[in-house]
Formats: structure tokens, sequence, C-alpha cells
């Protein structure tokens, strides 16, 4: 087996055996206060003693171990826990990955992408298990799919297994890419139905139904390369109803309300293993007018989604919300951004404790390259925002629970870049800044077993460590 693919694990376990002895140790008087160069030359020293064979018995342990412990991903009050240990997300959003493994010439791109997430601790991907009526389409029509590219799919899951990242896996587009609910409007006026708006989607019987059997599919799908169905594979972190939706022919929100509470019932009914999420950006709406002065702007009140609301129906474990301040508030790049970045998520986070009693995950966030005034070291200083924000959270309990970056791409897939994408081996302050925020997500999951083995005092240091202010 590839020692590679286990690097950032034996780092992980590496430092929390530095960090016991340095707490051990009267010379860690300064410990609480390492700062990011000597964090750095620690993980440097680190790299330099990882094993380079497949032949260490060590790293063969700790696979046996994490084969052992690859369970099931659950939700505990505001946190989410894999065997009663917390686990905090540190991810990403690679939404191509199905299609580019449906072609033997980029196949090797999805391995690619989950080795360079891997390397740097990444732990859950966001992707697309969606392709509707397009190029390459998983279904063709509804209820009918392509077996090539369900293989594809299957591909994907079984590769992410090898590299020890979950999958968040959305289930349908509000957009036009990749289908979207458009494509089902299309399918229903091709079948004599009367629709007149692609909001149809969401409240004609006939389209609902469409959508049911597509759900029904995926859930049910026995993965041709392991043989685990997908509804009982702890590989997949949670299933997502649509990505971003918005219902912006009904302000009120009733009608997307409607449909959340269907289908996340339905989900549920035949899935009740698996987390389930929306898919939503966090907008505001009509039922929590004082929650509105957060919304980027006033257009957002009114695309048909109510964030509290929204996320208090039955069957929905967690709350998304996605980060765009160059789309939503000016796409010329300004510290602005980075105070609505910051409002946004502690809103975001205050109500996923006080009204909705759950995590909440910023499953897209990231800013484009292409906007006027860009730079790398913006994007930087809005990750560690973003990061920042997270573990401020962390550290009192809350609900906060990761981020999931927009997005990362492999060497030489530039063609594809929205502005968005994120190569690491082109962006080495970005990949580090990535790295030590894993660092630090990985020692905090493993806090509670630190705690039952040597107790409370142990923790002081390690806090000052995983809480202090320079990112």
């Amino acid at each position: 087996m590839d020692t590679n693919k286990r690097v950032f694990g034996f780092k992980i376990i590496f430092l929390v055996s530095v960090f016991i002895l340095l707490n051990e140790s009267s010379k860690c008087s300064s410990f609480g206060v390492m700062d990011d160069e000597q964090f750095k030359t620690m993980v440097e020293e680190v790299d330099n003693h990882l094993p380079s064979s497949s032949s260490s018995q060590g790293v063969y342990e700790l696979n046996d171990v994490e084969e052992d412990e690859w369970l099931m991903v659950a939700k505990k009050g505001n946190q989410f826990v894999i065997n009663d240990q917390p686990f905090y997300v540190n991810g990403f959003n690679t939404y191509w990955l199905m299609v580019f493994a449906a072609d033997q010439s980029t196949r090797g791109k999805v391995t690619e992408v989950f080795q360079k997430a891997s390397s740097v601790g990444l732990s859950v991907c966001r992707t697309w298990a969606f392709n509707d009526g397009q190029w390459r389409a998983l279904q063709k029509s509804p209820g009918v799919y392509d077996e090539d590219v369900f293989k594809a799919l299957d591909f994907v899951v079984s590769e992410a297994k090898q590299y020890k990242i979950r999958l968040i896996l959305s289930l349908a587009n509000n957009w036009d890419a990749y289908g979207g609910k458009a494509q089902y409007v299309k399918w229903g006026k091709a079948s004599g139905l009367n629709l007149t708006s692609d909001d149809d989607f969401f409240s004609h019987p006939t389209l609902r139904s469409y959508y049911k059997a597509h759900v029904k599919a995926v859930l049910n799908r026995v993965n041709t390369i392991t043989n685990i169905t997908y509804k009982d594979d702890p590989t997949i972190f949670a299933w997502e109803l649509m990505n971003e939706p918005r219902c912006t022919s009904d302000p009120s929100g009733d009608k997307l309300q409607s449909w959340i509470t269907d289908m996340a019932v339905y989900v549920k009914s035949m899935d009740a293993k698996h987390l389930v999420e929306i898919g939503l950006e966090g907008f505001y709406g009509p039922s929590a007018p004082d929650r509105a002065q957060f919304n980027p702007n006033s257009y957002a009140t009114q695309v048909g989604t109510d964030f509290i609301r929204n996320h208090q129906v039955l069957g929905v474990d967690f709350a998304s919300v996605h980060i765009y301040a160059d789309s939503w508030i000016s796409q010329t790049i300004t510290d602005s951004h980075i105070q609505f970045t910051k409002s946004w998520m502690e809103a975001h986070i205050e109500d996923a404790e006080k009204y909705l009693g759950m995590p909440v995950v910023f499953a897209e966030f990231g800013v484009s390259s292409k906007d006027p005034g860009y730079n790398s070291s913006f994007r930087d200083t809005l990750i560690n925002t973003v990061y920042k924000t997270l573990l401020n959270s962390t550290k009192r309990g809350g609900s906060g629970a990761g981020s999931l970056l927009w997005q990362l791409f492999p060497d030489g897939t530039d063609y594809m870049d929205d502005g968005y994408a994120i190569v690491l081996s082109k962006s080495p302050s970005t990949s580090n800044i990535i790295s030590l925020h894993s660092t630090r997500v990985a020692i905090v999951n493993s806090m509670c077993s630190w705690k039952c083995k040597w107790g409370c005092k142990k923790r002081n240091p390690l806090e000052a460590f995983l809480y202090h202010d320079d990112l």
C-alpha cells in the first residue's frame, strides 16, 4: 500500500506525541505562544522523519486502526461525531469528479485531487451526484441512467475511501449547469405537463416524483467496486438535497419550504443512517426580519429561501451556508469583504446554536482571481478569516462545525477554472494555511480521548496553540 496516502495521519500522531512531551517538560513554558514559524519548523522536522518506504510497520499499524474506525458520521447536539468522538471538518469542493471519472483519459485526475487534498489533511469533499440530460449525463431521462457514468460515480466513492476522504453528495442543481431544475421542467413539458416556470420543479407532483426517483436510484445504488450500497457506506458524509436552491417566484418561502419538508423526510425514510442537509446559501427570509440585516443585499431576502425556518424542518441534520462577498456585495475586492465574511459566519453560528441546535458547515467559500483588485494575499486573508472564526466557535463548543473551500483542482485542469480554483502546487502559502488548520482540526478531534486518558490539565498548552490568534 502506498504510504504517502497516510502521511498526514502519521504527521498528526507524531505531532500529538510532541505536544504531550512538551507539556510534560519544564521547558515548555512558552509553548502556549508558539508562533507560525516555530510550528512550520516543527512540521518540517516531522516531514524529514516520515517513512519513505512501504516497509514501515508503524504505518501499516496505523492503517489497520483507521480501517477499524471507518464508521458513519453522526450528529450529537451541535457537533458531528464519529464513534462518539468529535469530528470537525476541514474540506473542499470539486464538483466535476464523476464526469472526469467517466473518461479514462481524465479519470486519473480524480485520484490526483484526492491525493493532493489528503496531503494537506482535508477530510471531506463535496461533489455532484447528478448530471441530468447533459453531456455525459448520469440521468439521461427520468429514471433512465447511463451505467458507465454510474460506474464513474462508484469510482469516485471508492477512491475517496482510499484516501480517507468523506463525501457530501449533492443530488440536484438549482442552476442550469449539469441539468438542474430547468432540465426537470423540460422533461415535464416533453411529457405534456403545463409548466410555466423552472420553479415548478418545487411544486409540481410529477416533477417531485422525478426527483424522488433519482434519490432512490442513488441511495440504493450498489457500488460495483466496493459492493457496498451507497446508503450503507460510511464514506458518504451526508446527502445534500440541492445545490443552492432558490425559488424566486415565491418570496414568501412557502413553496420551497414545502419541497424541503417533503424531500428531507423522503431521504430519511430511505436512509436513516446518513446525515441530510439542504444545500442553502444562508440567506435570511421573511420569518426572521431582525436577521435580514446580515444579508449581503436586499435581493437576498426575496429569493424564496429562509435560513432559520428552512433548517427547522424534520429530517435536516445540519445547516449549510455559502460565502461569496465578491458576488453578493461587490466584485471589486475591498476590506468590507472580510468584515462581511466574519459577521455572516458569526450570525449563522449564533442561529445554529440559539434556534436550530445543530452544526453549521460553511459549505462553499472563496474569492475569484478574476475580481478587480484580487491578489493571492487577499485570498489567504479570506481563508484565515474563515478558519479563525471557526476556531473561535470550536474553543467554546459552538456550532461552527467546519468549512469547504470552493474549490480544489489538481494540476493540468486550468481550463476548468472559474476563477476560484486552488491548485496547491502553485499556491504554497495557501497550502500551508490549509495544512495548519487541518492539523489543528485533527488535534481537536482527538482531544476527547486525551481528556479521558490524561485529564483536562493536559489541554491548556494545546488550547493555546490551537486557538492562537495568529493563524
